[in-house]
């Protein structure tokens, strides 16, 4: 008889055979936010709209003004571009409110959750990523978006970067676990909303990467490789 894709999926992530107790399983999600991209107008490249246009102008069909309402128009129909870039420096920049994705715009930015995760001595709250201890989820994936969707309650503005986790770590015994454990990562990322409803937890943060570095010490070298910008 074939084996269900669950304890498929649990004998891949690194059970120690048929009959060995398998490892706990814990999948994460690596929530972020891609660097938002302002709109900008380079000065070639507005040069030769404007040149463009004004040689367009001289062969286009004229109409009366009468027809056009010229006079309410600005400069009689002469071509202008009012151009306001967005600022790169937000509110939440000056108030260095870590709580906004309106921030740090030209950096991704990574979702950290403040409380009980698995793994942490009993009762002490942690910095930890989304996270749920791999039960009978068809797939490690599956596992992984109910950590999220368990966080931020909905997961239509999310993407899931693949199906395999970008990386994996062997934890070792630490608080109330009692064995080593292995922790998978997968990648998700916001998509067209700049606020989450996140419960679940004490607090929460978005980061930069080298401000999450900072949070997992032990760690670093590790998610430095793994988180590649």
């Amino acid at each position: 008889m074939r084996r269900s894709l669950a304890s498929a999926a649990r004998q891949l992530a690194g059970t120690r055979g048929f009959c060995s107790k398998p490892e706990k399983i814990v999948a994460s999600v690596l929530f972020e936010r891609l660097p938002v991209v302002l709109p900008k107008i380079d000065p070639v490249v507005y040069a030769f709209q404007e040149f463009s246009f004004r040689w367009r102008q001289q062969y286009r069909r004229r109409y009366p003004d009468e027809f056009l309402d010229m006079s309410k128009s600005k400069g009689k129909g002469d071509y202008q571009i009012e151009y306001v870039p967005a600022p790169r420096i937000t509110e939440a920049d000056k108030t260095n409110d870590k709580k906004s994705l309106q921030r740090a715009l030209d950096r991704r930015l990574y979702l950290l959750l403040y409380g009980n995760s698995y793994g942490a001595p009993s009762g002490k709250p942690v910095w930890h990523f989304p996270e749920k201890v791999y039960e009978s989820e068809e797939t490690l994936r599956k596992c992984a978006e109910s950590a999220l969707n368990s966080v931020i309650g909905d997961l239509s503005d999310t993407y899931f970067v693949g199906n395999a986790p970008m990386g994996h770590m062997v934890m070792q015994p630490t608080g109330n676990v009692s064995e080593p454990y292995k922790q998978f990562f997968f990648k998700s990322q916001v998509i067209a909303t700049n606020k989450f409803n996140i419960g679940k937890c004490k607090d929460f943060i978005w980061v930069t990467k080298d401000e999450l570095l900072e949070y997992f010490p032990e760690q670093a070298e590790f998610l430095s490789k793994m988180i590649i910008s």
